[in-house]
Order: C-alpha cells, then structure tokens, then sequence
C-alpha cells in the first residue's frame, strides 16, 4: 500500500493555492446562502437583506486575512501549521458568536453560522497542508 503524503512547499504556492481556496469558498459560500434563501429562509438581519454577492465578498475578505496569518506564521512560528490550524479553529469558533445574538431568526442564524463552517472548512486544509509542521 502506498500513501501519499502533501509537502509543505514554498510562498508561492502557498498564496496560489489560498487564493483558490478562497475563490472556492466564496462560491460555495454563496451556494449555501441561495440554497437556504431558495428553501425559505430569510437572509435579513435587523430588518435589512443580506446580498448573496456579500457572502462571497466577506467570504474572500476574511479568508485572505488567513492567507495573509499563514504567510507571517510560515515566516515567524516554530510550528507554523500547527500554530495556524489552532488559530483559525479558534477564530471560527469566535465568528459564529455575532450569529448567535444576531436580530434575525433562528433559522437566519444557523444557516449563517453553516456559512462559516463551509469557508474554513475549505480553506483552512488547504492552507495548513502547505505549511510545515
């Protein structure tokens, strides 16, 4: 049996792939908030709409902050992917609290704290994996 094993690899490749990931993320970001928006679930907070081009642009915004944790924790930690998995883990957690004390309905706040979880789930793999232990 023979595994196959993802090295980390340099800067470049690095920022290629998170900005793929990124892309990625921001569309499924945007699949998730228009299938929910298509099953009946109001995308509105405090009253006013969220635009479907918004989860793709906060989506992309704060998934290249990411881009730009991994680059300095690549350059700057003793175990870069471990310190940036831990990170990250944590900001997510932290990004679903605005969710939760949201103005909208229960159903608002689970689809857009399902949101979040689809964008690290996405870029967060894509971006430890190329950093070194």
């Amino acid at each position: 049996m023979t595994t196959t094993r993802i090295a980390p690899t340099g800067l470049r490749t690095l920022l290629l792939e998170g900005v793929a990931a990124i892309a990625v993320a921001s569309a499924a970001t945007t699949a998730v908030a228009a299938a929910g928006r298509g099953a009946g679930i109001s995308l509105d907070i405090a009253g006013a709409p969220i635009p479907l081009s918004g989860f793709a642009t906060l989506t992309a915004f704060f998934s290249l902050i990411g881009v730009v944790l991994a680059v300095v924790l690549r350059r700057f930690a003793r175990r870069p992917r471990r310190t940036f998995t831990a990170t990250t883990v944590v900001l997510t957690l932290l990004s679903l609290v605005p969710d939760v004390i949201a103005d909208a309905t229960w159903d608002t706040r689970v689809l857009l704290m399902i949101t979040h979880l689809v964008a690290a789930a996405i870029v967060i793999p894509v971006l430890a994996r190329r950093l070194p232990r």
